[in-house]
């Protein structure tokens, strides 16, 4: 039962990141565009956590938590690129 739950939930994200995709190619502003980027990161780490709980191993789980850190990073340069025009002062 727990497996057959485990394939919706990974067709689910899929189909999710897909349409993060499509929101990233076709956004309208830039703004939209780094959202979609951030959610885009956030269903990645969902898919590496359930790849990593159905073949039952953890080194899945760390790198999932190295992609959240890289993709706080990028989402607080764009940010901060998008308000100022530069990254660094």
């Amino acid at each position: 039962m727990i497996t057959i739950a485990l394939y919706i939930t990974i067709a689910m994200v899929t189909l999710a990141a897909l349409l993060n995709v499509y929101r990233l190619i076709r956004g309208p502003d830039a703004p939209d565009r780094v959202l979609a980027l951030d959610t885009l990161y956030i269903n990645a780490i969902a898919l590496i956590i359930l790849l990593g709980i159905t073949l039952g191993t953890r080194m899945y789980l760390e790198s999932a938590l190295l992609i959240a850190v890289m993709g706080f990073v990028g989402t607080v340069a764009m940010a901060k690129y998008l308000k100022r025009g530069s990254v660094i002062e």
